[in-house]
């Protein structure tokens, strides 16, 4: 899309973007959804066909059919960075997806998952040119959908998409970042390592951004956050989830310390 077929409307522009399939100008429109672009929180946008745009490959599988491989070995090297790449070409489409969706929240709403669909952009940029340089492209290994299932199930209330997709899944990658970073050193991947921290840093806000907009919500609707995100990630089926937990990262993404002794309280129940 040329720029100046680009939307001027910043939601809009987002559902450009998520409707784009090619991944290299999916980067190119996220990268034009700036503070130029103007706000309009109360216009209701018509759902196309083909959320999201992603390429034919790679080939979507259940998450048991991911095959998991040695990292004593290239190829094995090659499926982790691949498996991160998806991830986060994923985690554009969510951003992109909560932007056009979702009527009628604060303009800054709007601005700070533009933030982070420019973030996620930078990340999968970061593995998919490392993935090149190991000989391989993304769409080579086969990967899951769950993060898009996720979205399709709270699609209809923003209060479970802020809940289940940043302050949950997204929030599972502050827990995971630490051990995938140290596989990647230890097999001798040190400039994939690099990528884990430059991603750990930008998730850890971006996963503070879902917190202050649920907080906002829950405020708003006169709800308790830690009883509302229990009953929510019963209604949509929300993974429970193990440790080991990253209480550091968690902090910093403005989890208080009632929400982590749940979370930790939830896994004993395992």
């Amino acid at each position: 899309m040329a720029v100046s077929d680009f939307p001027s409307c910043l939601r809009a522009g987002a559902l450009a973007a998520l409707i784009e399939r090619d991944p290299r100008r999916k980067l190119a429109a996220v990268q034009l959804l700036d503070e130029s672009l103007i706000v309009d929180p109360t216009v209701i946008l018509p759902e196309p066909v083909g959320i999201p745009g992603r390429p034919a490959r790679p080939e979507m599988v259940l998450p048991l059919k991911v095959r998991q491989r040695s990292m004593q070995t290239p190829q094995g090297r090659a499926a982790l960075i691949h498996s991160l790449a998806h991830i986060e070409f994923n985690a554009i489409n969510l951003a992109l997806d909560v932007i056009w969706r979702f009527a009628g929240m604060p303009e800054p709403f709007y601005r700070d998952w533009a933030q982070v669909a420019r973030e996620e952009a930078n990340h999968f940029d970061l593995l998919d040119r490392h993935l090149l340089g190991l000989g391989y492209r993304y769409g080579d290994f086969p990967a899951h959908d769950g993060l898009w299932e996720m979205a399709e199930r709270t699609r209809n209330e923003v209060l479970a998409r802020l809940a289940l997709v940043p302050r949950t899944l997204e929030a599972r990658g502050l827990d995971a970042s630490p051990i995938v970073r140290n596989k990647l050193a230890g097999a001798g991947d040190a400039a994939g390592a690099a990528i884990i921290d430059v991603i750990l840093q930008d998730e850890i806000g971006h996963v503070a951004i879902g917190n202050r907009w649920y907080r906002y919500l829950c405020g708003k609707h006169e709800l308790d956050p830690i009883a509302e995100y229990k009953a929510l990630a019963i209604k949509y089926r929300a993974p429970r989830l193990r440790g080991p937990f990253n209480f550091e990262a968690r902090r910093a993404a403005g989890f208080s310390d009632q929400e982590l002794q749940a979370l930790q309280n939830d896994a004993l129940d395992i």
